[in-house]
C-alpha cells in the first residue's frame, strides 16, 4: 500500500534514515570498533555459509583443545551480558525464533557469543541496525510497517503493566531510591569530606560544623583531647576512612586489604602449597609417564636421527625417517577420518596428533638439513670411497649418497645432478691441470735456454750411454739417467708427467672421463640402478631414470670433454713458445665445483701451487736460430737420444688417449674420430720434425763420440763404431715408434686406437729417410775430421774418457791391464788417429752401415736402394781421402829416396858385375818396415797389407819415373837396375798386386828401350848369376825384412785399385 507523508517521516526518524530506499544500513552514533569487526565477520560468514562444513579442520580442533585451559581461565571474569537469553522471539512478530533465523542464514552465533548478543533484546549490546539487516534482510516495507505496529502494541502492553506496578509501589520506590543514593553518596565520599575539612581554618571549621544532638561513648574523650596527640589520632582516623572510600584513588575500598591478602596468600602457598599440590603433581607425572610409555618410539625418533646423522650412518637416517613418516601418515589418517565422518576428535587422538606433529617437525627439520649436506657431498663426490677393511667391497660413495637422497625424497633428480656436477668438475680440472703444466714447462724451458754453454764432454758422455754391451765400461752407471743432463731429463719428465696426468688410461683425467661416461651410460640404460638397495625401489620409482633432456645433456657434455682434451693436446704440440705467460697463470675465479687447491691433484703431495716464483719469471729465451726454438715441448740443448726416447713415450700416450676417446660410443657416432685422427697425424709430424732436426744436429757433433779407446772385441778398432752404431740404432728405433706409434696399440685403448692410428704418409717417411742418410754422411765426415785434427793429446782424451780418474783404474784393477775397453791409444799421433780411423771406416763400410740400412729398411718397410749405393760411394770417397792423407807423406818420402838414389852419379856400378842392391833400396825397405810396424801395432793385418801394397805400387811408379830420367844403360847398369827392382819386388812379394806387377813389367820395357842389343843379349847370359846374387841377398836380409815374409791374410789382388 502507499506510504503517507506522516508514515514516511515516522520511519525516517525511527530508523534515522535519509531515504526510504537506503543502499546500506546506517551506523549508530558511538558504535565501537568491535561492532564493525562483527559486521565484517557477518559479511564473511554469510558469503561463505554454503561452503562451510559443520566441523572444523583438524588443526582448529587441536587449537581448540590446546587453548581450552586458557579459555576456561579467562571465563572466570563474568561478561556484562551474563543474563542474556540464548534465544528470543522476533521483536517484530515475524519469526518464532531469532537464533533459528540466524542459523538458517549461516551466521556462527553458537561459536561467537558476542555476535549472538547483538541480536538479543535482553542484551545491552543489542544492535537494531544489525538486527534488521540480518533477521529481516528480505522484509518488504509493508512487513516492516506491520512489524512496527506489532512492536508498538507490545511496548504499550508492557508499559501499562509497568505503570500499574509503579503507581502501586511509588512510595517504596522513592524511599528505596533515596536510601540507596544516600548510602552510595556516603560510601563514595567517605574520607574525602574530612580531608576537605582539615584544610579549612579552625574558626571556619567550627562555624561550618553542623550541630549534632547525638553523642557517643567517647564524646567526652574526644572533646577533652587536645594537643598534638589528639590531632595525630584524628588524622590517622581520617586516613583510614579515606582508604576505605569507594573512590578510584582507593581502588574502590579494597586498597587497604589488598596487600595483606597478598601476603597471606603467599604465606599460605609456601606452607600448604606442597601438601595441597602433591596429588596434582602425582596426577601430572602419571599422565606424563603414560604418554611416554605410549609414545616412547616417537619421543626417541628425533634423537635417533640426530645420532645417525652425527655418525654419518645413512641407513640409520633413512630407517628413522621412514618410521617418523609412518607415524605422521597415521596421524593424518586419523584427522582425515574424523573430518570425513564429521565427528569430534577424542582426547587420545588429539594427544597422538600433537605428539606426532611435534616429533615430525623435529625429525623433518633435521632430515632437511641432512639432505642439504648430502647434496653438498654429492656435488663434490668425484672419486671412490676407500674400503674400511681389506675384504670390504669397493663401494662408490656417490651411489650411497644417491640411494640416501632417493629414499628420503627430493624434488630434483640426484642422478643427473651428480652426473652434471662431475662433468663440470672434470672440465675445470682439465683446464687447470693443462694450463698449470704449460706454465711450469715454459718456465723450465726458459731457464734451460738461458744457459747457452754447450758442454762437449757431457754431450759425448750422454750419446755414449746408448752403448751398453757386456764387458764395457758403462759411463755413469744407470744408462737410463745418462741420456742427457739432469735439468733436461727433469724437463722431459715434467712433459711426460703433464701428458700422463691428462691421458693416462689408469690414473689420468682421461681415465676419469671414460669412467664418468661409462657410469653415466649405465644410469641411462638403467644398469647402475640395480646396485641400489631395495629400499630405493620400495620408496617409488621417482627420479630413478633420466629424462630425455638429461640423456642429451650427457651426450653434449661428453663431446665437450673430448673436444677440450683434443684441443689441449693439439695446442700443446702445435703452438710455439709463448712470449708472454702472464695470461696463463691468471687466477681463475673459484666455483662450487672447482678442485680444492688445498688438495693435491696427484696423490702423496703437499706441494706448492707452482714450482717457481711467480714474481721472478725468466724472460723469453733469446733467438739464436736453433731448431729447438720452434718447439714448446722440446728442452733447449737436448740431444736426439733423450729426445727420441721421450717423444716415443709421448706419442704413445697421445695415441692411447685419443684411441680411448674414439672408443666411446657417443664419439663413434659423430665426426669426432676424424678430428682425433688428425690430431694424432699432426702431433706425429710435429714430433718427427723435432727429432729429425735434433738427429741431424747431433750428427754434426757425432765426432765427439770418439774416445780413442780400443774396442774390447777388436784391437784394430776404437769404440767409435760401437758408439755410433748404438746411438743410430737407439734413435732409429725410437723414431720408428714415433712414426708408427707402435706402443699405443697396447693397453686399454684396444680397437679404438687402431681405428684412428694410421700408418705414416710417404712424405713423412721420406723426411725420415733423408734424415737417416744425412746423419750417416755427417757422422762419417766427423770421423775424418777427428783423424785429421791436429789438436788433442792423450792427457785430454784420458780426462774425457775417465774424468774422475777412478773408473778406468778400478776396471783395470778388477780385470787386469789387458781388459778390453780400458786401453787408450796415443791420440796425439796423427798417423795413429788416421790408421784407427781408416780401420773404423773399413769396419763401418763392411758391417755397421749395412746393418743400419737393413735395420732401417725393416723398421720402416722401405728399400734404400739408391741411398745404399750413394752411401757406399761416399764411404769409398771418404776412405780414399783419408787413405791418401795418411800415405801421402810416406809416398813422397819414398819417391824422393828412389829418385835421388837412381839419379845419383855413383848409382851405376864400377864393376862389370854388381853383387848388391844400391843403398836407396835398403832405405826404401827400411821405410816400409817402419810403416809396417806402425800399421801392425795400431791396426789389423788387413789394413797393413792394403797400405804396403799401395806403397809397393807407388815405389814401382817412382822407379819407372826415375829410370826414365837416364838416357842409356850399359850392361852393368842394366844388371844393377834389374837387381834393385827384383830385390825390392821379391822382398815385398807378399804385398804384390796386379797393378804392381804391371808397373814392374813397364819398368823392364823402359830399361829395354834405353839399352843396346849387345847389352840385351849379354844380360840373358848373366841372369843365372843374378838369381844367385838375389838369393844370397834375400837370405842375408832375412832378419831385417822378415816382417814382410809373414803370411798375409788380406787381399792379394786389387788392393789399391780403390785408393789410386
Amino acid at each position: 500500500m502507499p506510504v503517507t507523508a506522516d508514515q514516511e517521516r515516522e520511519l525516517l526518524n525511527k530508523y534515522k534514515l535519509t531515504t526510504l530506499y537506503p543502499t546500506e544500513w546506517p551506523h549508530e552514533d558511538g558504535s565501537s570498533d568491535d561492532e564493525e569487526e562483527l559486521e565484517q565477520q557477518i559479511a564473511a560468514g554469510v558469503g561463505h555459509a554454503r561452503n562451510r562444513s559443520n566441523t572444523s579442520s583438524r588443526l582448529q580442533k587441536i587449537d581448540r583443545h590446546v587453548s581450552l585451559k586458557s579459555s576456561t581461565s579467562s571465563g572466570k571474569h563474568a561478561p556484562k551480558d551474563a543474563g542474556v537469553q540464548k534465544d528470543e522471539a522476533d521483536a517484530l512478530g515475524m519469526a518464532p525464533s531469532v537464533a533459528a533465523e540466524l542459523k538458517r542464514r549461516g551466521l556462527p552465533i553458537e561459536d561467537n557469543l558476542a555476535l549472538r548478543n547483538k541480536f538479543m533484546l535482553s542484551s545491552t549490546s543489542f544492535s537494531p541496525a544489525m538486527y534488521l539487516s540480518q533477521v529481516h534482510q528480505n522484509a518488504t516495507t509493508e512487513d516492516l510497517l506491520r512489524g512496527l505496529d506489532f512492536l508498538s502494541r507490545s511496548i504499550e502492553q508492557k508499559s501499562a503493566s509497568l505503570k500499574v506496578l509503579v503507581e502501586g509501589n511509588f512510595d517504596r520506590f522513592v524511599k528505596a531510591k533515596a536510601t540507596i543514593d544516600t548510602v552510595y553518596h556516603e560510601m563514595r565520599n567517605r574520607g574525602a569530606e574530612s580531608s576537605r575539612m582539615s584544610q579549612v581554618p579552625q574558626s571556619a571549621a567550627s562555624s561550618l560544623r553542623p550541630h549534632s544532638r547525638q553523642t557517643s561513648k567517647n564524646q567526652s574523650h574526644f572533646r577533652n583531647t587536645s594537643g598534638p596527640w589528639g590531632s595525630q589520632s584524628k588524622a590517622g582516623f581520617q586516613t583510614e576512612r579515606s582508604r576505605n572510600a569507594l573512590t578510584k584513588e582507593s581502588e574502590y575500598g579494597v586498597q587497604g586489604i589488598r596487600i595483606p591478602l597478598q601476603e597471606v596468600a603467599i604465606k599460605a602457598e609456601e606452607v600448604w602449597g606442597p601438601a595441597l599440590g602433591g596429588h596434582e603433581k602425582e596426577e601430572a607425572l602419571k599422565a606424563v609417564q603414560n604418554a611416554l610409555d605410549q609414545y616412547r618410539e616417537m619421543f626417541t625418533l628425533p634423537g635417533t636421527v640426530f645420532e645417525a646423522i652425527k655418525k654419518s650412518d645413512y641407513d640409520g637416517v633413512v630407517d628413522a625417517y621412514k618410521k617418523a613418516k609412518s607415524h605422521a601418515d597415521k596421524a593424518r589418517k586419523i584427522a582425515a577420518i574424523a573430518k570425513e565422518n564429521n565427528v569430534e576428535l577424542g582426547d587420545a587422538d588429539v594427544q597422538q596428533i600433537i605428539v606426532t606433529a611435534r616429533m615430525w617437525h623435529d625429525v623433518n627439520s633435521q632430515v632437511e638439513t641432512f639432505k642439504q649436506e648430502v647434496w653438498r657431498r654429492l656435488r663434490n663426490s668425484h672419486g671412490r670411497k676407500p674400503a674400511a677393511v681389506a675384504d670390504e667391497t669397493d663401494k662408490e660413495l656417490h651411489m650411497e649418497l644417491l640411494a640416501t637422497l632417493l629414499q628420503l625424497g627430493v624434488d630434483e633428480n640426484p642422478i643427473w645432478i651428480w652426473i652434471n656436477s662431475h662433468y663440470l668438475y672434470l672440465r675445470e680440472k682439465i683446464a687447470r691441470t693443462f694450463e698449470r703444466s704449460r706454465i711450469e714447462i715454459e718456465i723450465n724451458r726458459r731457464r734451460l735456454a738461458s744457459n747457452n754453454r754447450v758442454d762437449s764432454k757431457a754431450f759425448s758422455k750422454h750419446l755414449r750411454s746408448a752403448f751398453t754391451a757386456a764387458g764395457t765400461i758403462r759411463l755413469g752407471g744407470d744408462s737410463g739417467r745418462d741420456l742427457d743432463s739432469a735439468p733436461i731429463l727433469a724437463f722431459w719428465d715434467k712433459v711426460q708427467s703433464c701428458l700422463s696426468t691428462l691421458l693416462s688410461p689408469k690414473n689420468g683425467i682421461l681415465a676419469d672421463v671414460v669412467e664418468w661416461y661409462t657410469t653415466a651410460q649405465d644410469f641411462v640404460e638403467n644398469r647402475a640402478q640395480k646396485a641400489f638397495p631395495t629400499g630405493v625401489f620400495a620408496s617409488g620409482f621417482t627420479h630413478l631414470s633420466l629424462d630425455p633432456e638429461h640423456v642429451d645433456g650427457i651426450r653434449k657434455a661428453t663431446m665437450d670433454l673430448v673436444t677440450i682434451l683434443r684441443e689441449s693436446i693439439a695446442s700443446f704440440f702445435q703452438d710455439t713458445p709463448v712470449e708472454d705467460i702472464s695470461d696463463l697463470y691468471s687466477p681463475i675465479p673459484p666455483t662450487p665445483i672447482t678442485p680444492d687447491s688445498k688438495t693435491p691433484l696427484t696423490p702423496g703431495a703437499s706441494r706448492r701451487a707452482f714450482t717457481f716464483d711467480l714474481s721472478n719469471v725468466p724472460p723469453p729465451s733469446p733467438r739464436r736460430g736453433d731448431s729447438w726454438e720452434k718447439f714448446a715441448f722440446w728442452p733447449p740443448n737436448s740431444n736426439s737420444l733423450s729426445g727420441a726416447h721421450y717423444l716415443a713415450r709421448l706419442i704413445a700416450l697421445v695415441g692411447s688417449g685419443m684411441g680411448d676417446l674414439a672408443s666411446l660410443s657417443v664419439v663413434k657416432q659423430s665426426q669426432e674420430p676424424e678430428k682425433l685422427k688428425n690430431v694424432i697425424t699432426n702431433v706425429r709430424e710435429r714430433l718427427i720434425t723435432a727429432i729429425c732436426s735434433s738427429w741431424s744436429a747431433d750428427s754434426e757433433k757425432c765426432k765427439l763420440l770418439e774416445s780413442w779407446t780400443r774396442s774390447p772385441d777388436r784391437r784394430d778398432l776404437t769404440l767409435m763404431p760401437a758408439f755410433f752404431e748404438a746411438w743410430e740404432e737407439k734413435v732409429m728405433t725410437n723414431v720408428q715408434k714415433i712414426a708408427y706409434i707402435t706402443d699405443a696399440a697396447t693397453g686399454k685403448s684396444g680397437a679404438g686406437a687402431v681405428e684412428i692410428i694410421v700408418p705414416p704418409s710417404a712424405k713423412l717417411l721420406q723426411v725420415v729417410r733423408g734424415c737417416f742418410t744425412t746423419s750417416l754422411y755427417k757422422s762419417l765426415n766427423g770421423m775424418v775430421e777427428n783423424a785429421e785434427n791436429p789438436k788433442g793429446d792423450s792427457n785430454a782424451v784420458a780426462e774425457e774418457i775417465d774424468p774422475d780418474g777412478v773408473t778406468i783404474a778400478k776396471k783395470r784393477e778388477l780385470d787386469g791391464e789387458d781388459s778390453y775397453g780400458t786401453e787408450p791409444v796415443d791420440a796425439s799421433s796423427r798417423n795413429t788417429r788416421m790408421l784407427l780411423t781408416l780401420s773404423n771406416l773399413n769396419h763401418l763400410r763392411s758391417e755397421v752401415i749395412p746393418q743400419l740400412i737393413s735395420h732401417f729398411e725393416a723398421a720402416f718397410s722401405v728399400k734404400l736402394t739408391e741411398e745404399s749405393k750413394t752411401i757406399r760411394d761416399v764411404l769409398s770417397q771418404i776412405d780414399a781421402r783419408l787413405f791418401q792423407s795418411y800415405v801421402k807423406p810416406t809416398v813422397e818420402t819414398l819417391d824422393a829416396i828412389i829418385t835421388k838414389g837412381i839419379t845419383a852419379n855413383d848409382w851405376e856400378p864400377s864393376t862389370p858385375r854388381p853383387t848388391d842392391a844400391r843403398p836407396y833400396v835398403y832405405d826404401v825397405l827400411l821405410q816400409l818396415v817402419m810403416v809396417h810396424a806402425e800399421v801392425t801395432n795400431t791396426t789389423a793385418s788387413t789394413l797393413t797389407g792394403q797400405i804396403l801394397s799401395f806403397h809397393l805400387e807407388q815405389c814401382s811408379m817412382a822407379l819407372i819415373e826415375a829410370f826414365k830420367k837416364r838416357q842409356h844403360y850399359s850392361l852393368p847398369a842394366l844388371m844393377q837396375a834389374t837387381l834393385d827392382v827384383e830385390f825390392m819386388a821379391q822382398t815385398l812379394n807378399n804385398y804384390t798386386t796386379d797393378r804392381a806387377s804391371e808397373v814392374q813389367s813397364q819398368i823392364y820395357l823402359a830399361l829395354d828401350e834405353r839399352t843396346d842389343n849387345d847389352a840385351r843379349a849379354k844380360l840373358q847370359g848373366e841372369l843365372p848369376a843374378m838369381r844367385g846374387i838375389l838369393k844370397k841377398l834375400r837370405e842375408g836380409t832375412k832378419g831385417q825384412f822378415g816382417s814382410f815374409r809373414r803370411e798375409r791374410r788380406g787381399r792379394r789382388d786389387g788392393g789399391s785399385g780403390q785408393k789410386g
